[in-house]
């Protein structure tokens, strides 16, 4: 893909791996839409960085379906969709609530779904498109204290597997990257405050989305592990 010539819809832009792949994705001439739940924040974001900034929900049908409405309106067009947003939650297995498993799903797995089967229908239309999941290294090995966030990427990588498997008769490359520990505020969020030398960036998780784009459409990179070369 000729990145000079594409344009991109990055969900989750505000912060992080999102906001750092959106602000790399202009610099090498895309046009791009961020979404994020805040309007006013997103549309601020969006403009310091070149980008159009829309609000929506991904854990909701209409504000997904709205979604892609607009960036395709805005964008005049559609070639790649970074399915980035997520949230997470750390917590031992006795203390995770059923309404907190449930929250993490709402956005972790069926927003995934739901902007992934937007995104296909219209690739599909056109024959061509990229998907890209951001998905991470807890959705192949679990850990203590993962339940809701391990499940949600497990199931993120099955959703992959099954689009790559209906969609590539359609010329349209289903991708998967899986970072290992990124220092954001995703993870300060939800209690990871380790030290961070030695971590990786959302800037180098930027650097891989942007080389699978990249590559020549004749071929795609399924999947791509990110692991910080000395954690510290």
């Amino acid at each position: 893909m000729n990145l000079q010539e594409a344009k991109i819809l990055i969900t989750g832009g505000s912060t992080g791996i999102g906001y750092e792949t959106a602000k790399l994705l202009v610099n090498k001439g895309a046009k791009v839409v961020i979404c994020s739940r805040n309007k006013e924040e997103i549309e601020k974001i969006a403009n310091e960085i070149g980008a159009i900034g829309l609000a929506a929900d991904v854990s909701d049908e209409t504000s997904v379906n709205i979604l892609f409405k607009n960036a395709i309106e805005k964008l005049g067009g559609l070639h790649a969709v970074i399915n980035n947003a997520g949230i997470g939650l750390i917590a031992p297995l006795v203390e995770t609530s059923v309404a907190d498993f449930t929250k993490i799903w709402e956005t972790n797995v069926k927003g995934a779904f739901m902007v992934g089967k937007e995104a296909a229908k219209y690739f599909v239309e056109k024959n061509e498109g990229n998907i890209i999941n951001i998905a991470s290294t807890a959705g192949s090995k679990g850990f203590a204290g993962g339940s809701a966030y391990c499940a949600s990427k497990f199931a993120l990588t099955a959703l992959t597997e099954c689009w790559r498997a209906e969609l590539r008769k359609n010329n349209v490359r289903v991708m998967q990257v899986n970072p290992s520990e990124v220092i954001t505020p995703f993870a300060e969020k939800i209690g990871y405050k380790n030290n961070p030398t030695g971590k990786l960036k959302p800037t180098e998780i930027a650097h891989t989305i942007a080389a699978m784009l990249e590559m020549n459409d004749v071929g795609f990179i399924t999947d791509l592990t990110v692991w910080a070369t000395n954690p510290q």
